[in-house]
């Protein structure tokens, strides 16, 4: 006879949580943020109190925000380990569709546990409840069916005995990993039954390493065998698969030149005698130099975004071949590029050993020194005259200078997400950068996530006045919970990289800038006051110099430090032979002549776009 365990479905579900044990003896998911309302506090808080030393909770301000730290905290883990989200079953629900967007465009995992209306359907409509006036089985958790890579209703209590499964399944599966949705009845919640007690056993969570097929390694060390100049592009699984390592030796055995997305940067340290920088539209002059000369591109865990390919503009030579090499089908065959579909760790592994000793080097090692130079140029801070502001570019060179060699930057959208791109110089695994979605608001509350995954390592969140104003509350809760990271806020008073591109494409500045929008007064924000209302440590850096300074000293505090410094909203962060094209459609028609030379160099720059192998 089959022994048995009454709980509700709430207890559960915490309890079956607690067990699920990754390959190192952690919990796969760490614990859950919540905010409690109607439809998860009577049923789910219930439980989460009760299991308290089993499986924690944390409070936050906001669960869009509280899901950026999850996902943040999944991101810096490469996966290994994840976090639970919870919410209401109205607004709070909804406030998770941008999250759950943002961790899926990044095939990062994360578990969503939005309260939802009565199964029983006795009380309808409850409150907060959306209707759909045709299907009576709708409600506002269906927003997140398409951005999650699983979603399921639990409306009865023996659901979660197949749900719970397949959520870790998709979690821990690194070709579909992503968000997880399970929409949670309210009544269901409550709802008691006889479980199974073996489903409550401890199970451990693998992550596989799929791998390539022969066929396709052969195919693939051919091409490298045939190529002149060969090129690999690095994504973020390198970092997934933990294939840092391998990347470096099989480069430098190899001589083929690294080139970095956003996703990837930092899986091989900026001194690394192969890394020649970002790639793309705001990619290293060294890095496009080499892109655009290459016949082999090489794409290694990356899904070939805009910004790395500028558009699909960079890679320029005629007799160019694409390869990808990803766990995932849908990325491995984008733009007709040649399969290897398999872990990026595995394959490199396999390359290797087929190419025994063949090497390539084809390429100008003074490309990359000469760029590095320039960027150190670039970054230096300048006398300027009074009333000057400094630039992006020296803020990013302060932080530079003064951050340790363990120090992690990050940041998600913006300004600062190209400019560190393209000028940060990372140490391995010190580049954390949400740009998949590119998401204002992400910052703080992924420096906080950030944190609590490596607290051994230094955090340095970037980010613009625009991003702060959207979201800056889980500020607060670092400050409760004692996370120390360090704020960098660049006031430009407004959003200065949309108004660059805004005027970039032929427009005017309109409704981007304080001073260009519809406002009766420029508003005079103090955000040194606000931040240090909230708790943190926060304070206004005068100048660079100032900037080091404090930098310095943050480091000292065992809660956030935020330092305010007044930037330069005109001057971008490119210089020189920098960046590439970025396809951002230009009108037709219009009535000023700036316009009418924007549209005509788009149509020269989407002359040369090559969409298929």
């Amino acid at each position: 006879m089959t022994q048995t365990i009454r709980l509700t479905a709430a207890q559960a579900m915490v309890k079956w949580l607690s067990v699920q044990i990754t390959e190192d003896g952690d919990r796969f998911i760490e614990g859950i943020w919540g905010i409690f309302g109607h439809g998860n506090v009577a049923g789910l808080g219930e439980a989460l109190e009760k299991a308290q030393q089993d499986f924690p909770t944390w409070r936050g301000q906001n669960e869009q925000t509280m899901a950026h730290a999850a996902i943040a905290y999944a991101k810096a883990k490469k996966r290994t380990r994840a976090m639970a989200v919870t919410s209401s079953i109205g607004p709070g629900a909804t406030n998770l569709v941008t999250a759950a967007a943002l961790a899926h465009v990044n095939r990062l995992p994360i578990l969503l546990i939005p309260g939802d209306v009565f199964a029983n359907r006795r009380p309808d409509p409850v409150l907060q409840q959306i209707e759909d006036f045709e299907d009576g089985t709708i409600s506002a958790n269906d927003c997140l069916r398409p951005v999650s890579r699983y979603f399921d209703r639990i409306s009865r209590p023996e659901h979660l005995l197949t749900a719970l499964p397949r959520a870790l399944a998709v979690m821990t599966d690194p070709a579909g990993c992503g968000p997880v949705t399970l929409a949670f009845c309210q009544d269901t919640q409550a709802e008691a039954y006889d479980y199974p007690v073996a489903f409550f056993e401890p199970r451990v969570w693998r992550i596989r390493r799929p791998r390539p097929d022969p066929h396709e390694i052969e195919n693939l060390v051919a091409l490298i065998r045939g190529s002149k100049k060969p090129v690999i592009v690095a994504g973020g699984g390198v970092i997934y698969s933990r294939a840092e390592e391998t990347l470096a030796a099989f480069a430098q055995t190899h001589g083929i030149p690294v080139v970095e997305t956003q996703a990837g940067k930092s899986a091989l340290a900026q001194s690394h005698a192969m890394n020649f920088g970002a790639s793309g539209v705001n990619g290293s002059a060294a890095a496009n130099a080499l892109s655009a000369e290459a016949d082999l591109v090489i794409g290694l865990g990356t899904r070939f975004q805009d910004f790395t390919t500028g558009s699909w503009t960079l890679f320029r030579n005629p007799e160019r071949r694409l390869i990808s090499i990803n766990v995932s089908a849908y990325d491995a065959m984008k733009h007709g590029a040649v399969p290897v579909m398999g872990d990026a760790k595995v394959a490199l592994e396999a390359v290797a050993a087929a190419l025994g000793s063949h090497r390539s080097h084809w390429f100008d090692p003074g490309l990359r020194t000469a760029w590095l130079d320039a960027v150190t140029d670039h970054c230096r801070g300048r006398q300027r005259p009074a009333g000057q502001l400094p630039s992006d570019a020296e803020v990013i060179g302060a932080v530079q200078r003064a951050s340790s060699d363990d120090a992690v930057a990050m940041c998600a959208a913006g300004t600062m997400p190209g400019a560190m791109k393209l000028l940060w110089k990372a140490g391995q695994g010190g580049y954390h950068m949400e740009y998949g979605f590119s998401c204002m608001g992400y910052e703080i509350a992924g420096a906080m996530g950030l944190k609590l995954a490596v607290p051994e390592r230094e955090v340095i969140c970037f980010v613009g006045d625009g991003s702060y104003m959207m979201a800056n509350s889980e500020l607060a809760t670092a400050v409760m919970r004692k996370v120390p990271f360090t704020v960098v806020l660049t006031d430009n008073r407004g959003y200065g990289c949309i108004s660059r591109l805004q005027q970039g494409c032929g427009g005017a500045p309109f409704n981007n800038m304080y001073h260009d929008s519809n406002v009766k007064q420029q508003p005079q924000i103090d955000y040194v006051a606000h931040s240090a209302s909230m708790g943190a440590y926060a304070v206004k850096a005068t100048d660079i110099a100032d900037l080091e300074a404090q930098l310095a000293q943050a480091r000292s505090r065992d809660i956030p430090t935020v330092i305010v410094i007044d930037t330069d909203a005109t001057e971008g962060p490119g210089f020189g032979d920098a960046g590439h094209w970025w396809d951002v459609a230009v009108p037709q028609t219009g009535t000023t002549q700036k316009l009418a030379d924007a549209y005509a160099a788009y149509l020269d720059n989407q002359q040369r776009q090559r969409l298929v192998n």
